[in-house]
């Protein structure tokens, strides 16, 4: 069953998670295994109030030459149970890939080289494969068949270097904490911060965001409060395949709704980039408008620097988002990504908190995008009390060819052809478009309901 805002839709979703499997979690394509290993990251220990935020290098991780599937994670105690986000608030992870040099190689050359997706703001920020925040339980990372992220390529490895792989994991526990809100949005009076982790001022006009929450910070407590310390750690999933002929690469592309398009020297690839600011703050109506109307809409103009077929795309926002939706030069959806909100205290269900984003997974070959073209994304929060910190991410997976077969094209036109021949395939089609029909009112229905979903936390 799926709910939004209390309202349920059993049917709709059993149909539609149906059309959707081919596509979303179909099984491995001509006979191809996936393989799937569980991992945990190293021990991290918080007490109430306290930020872990730091980088764990060479985590174990799937080698050789593969494509990925997907990765998951989440944040667990030494018995594997789940913690749910009022309690330790999972702000972000990210995995990222570097390439460390071999012992006894040129000592002239670093020491590691990173290696980034392709883009837009990968040259400092946002470079990472995967990451995701508080809503990690229940948003799909899934690549759909024929398709996979490149991985372990010998020819793409640098002399004298091996592949590996980072994990920065960012997590906040709230426990006892005066203002549990104000703690996830990091604001720096609650951390009593004025300098960053580098010990420079931090501007008079920054209210709160990640330079207010790094490594050590502590969180205000409540008077008195006191509670032990515990052993965490990120306990993540990849599924991978063996790399074949007959697997198509996708690149990895993630969007800044900040970013201003400015680069130091007109370079992107520059590690010097000056556009893409990844956070900022969400100011209050002040003209009393109603809950429905009180939203703060953001926007930026985003130059694709290749073309290709869009597979898959998700959004990434944090507590107060009501949605994200990706544009074409031309005004065509190009995916809409919608918050789950939480409305229990169970892990994967914490009223207040989104527990998940929605993910687009276009019918292969049907969304296409343009080298140079000129993408409008457009971030979405509710604007009813103040924000700090959040983020208008948005991942895409563009693949630049097409499959050398068409499984799912096939699928559909034997299933057309099917339809003419037989009349006892008619009710398919009227079912069918009943399903299209509510499927248009659902998604209106839902896009209607996001701006009252959203529900503060409280502390």
């Amino acid at each position: 069953m799926v709910c939004y805002s209390g309202r349920c839709l059993l049917p709709l979703a059993i149909v539609l998670l149906a059309l959707n499997r081919p596509y979303a979690r179909g099984s491995s394509q001509n006979g191809i295994k996936i393989k799937s290993a569980t991992f945990l990251s190293p021990l991290f220990v918080l007490g109430p109030g306290s930020v872990e935020n730091r980088y764990y290098y060479n985590i174990e991780f799937p080698r050789g030459h593969i494509a990925l599937k997907s990765f998951n994670g989440e944040v667990v105690d030494e018995g594997g149970n789940p913690i749910p986000l009022h309690e330790t608030y999972l702000h972000h992870w990210v995995v990222a890939k570097y390439y460390q040099k071999i012992e006894g190689q040129d000592e002239n050359n670093s020491d590691y080289i990173l290696g980034r997706n392709s883009g837009i703001c990968q040259a400092g920020v946002l470079g990472q494969y995967f990451g995701l925040g508080s809503e990690t339980r229940k948003t799909a990372t899934y690549v759909p068949d024929p398709y996979g992220i490149e991985i372990g390529n010998p020819a793409e490895i640098p002399a004298g270097y091996e592949e590996r792989w980072l994990l920065n994991v960012h997590a906040i526990d709230t426990r006892g904490v005066e203002d549990r809100l104000g703690c996830t949005e990091c604001k720096c009076d609650l951390y009593n911060i004025t300098v960053d982790e580098y010990g420079r001022p931090i501007r008079p006009n920054y209210d709160g965001g990640l330079l207010c929450c790094y490594d050590h910070t502590q969180c205000k407590l409540k008077h008195g409060f006191e509670g032990a310390r515990r052993n965490l750690y990120l306990r993540y999933t990849v599924h991978w395949v063996d790399w074949v002929s007959s697997v198509v690469p996708v690149k990895i592309y993630i969007l800044d709704v900040t970013d201003t398009g400015e680069r130091i020297n007109g370079s992107r690839e520059s590690r010097g980039i000056v556009g893409c600011h990844v956070e900022y703050d969400i100011e209050p109506c002040t003209s009393g408008l109603s809950s429905d109307k009180c939203i703060d809409v953001k926007r930026a103009s985003l130059t694709m620097p290749t073309g290709g077929y869009v597979i898959y795309g998700v959004a990434h926002q944090h507590t107060g988002g009501i949605g994200s939706t990706l544009y074409g030069e031309d005004g065509r959806e190009i995916c809409t990504s919608l918050p789950s909100y939480g409305q229990g205290k169970e892990a994967g269900n914490e009223a207040g908190y989104i527990v998940g984003m929605s993910t687009c997974y276009p019918q292969p070959g049907t969304v296409k995008v343009s080298q140079g073209e000129k993408l409008v994304l457009e971030s979405n929060y509710s604007a009813t009390i103040k924000h700090t910190g959040v983020m208008g991410l948005f991942y895409i997976l563009v693949a630049e060819q097409e499959p050398k077969t068409w499984p799912f094209r096939h699928i559909g036109h034997r299933a057309h052809e099917n339809l003419k021949l037989s009349a006892y395939a008619w009710p398919t089609v009227v079912l069918f478009g009943v399903v299209m029909f509510i499927a248009v009112l659902a998604r209106s229905w839902l896009k209607k309901g996001r701006e009252d979903a959203y529900q503060p936390i409280l502390a």
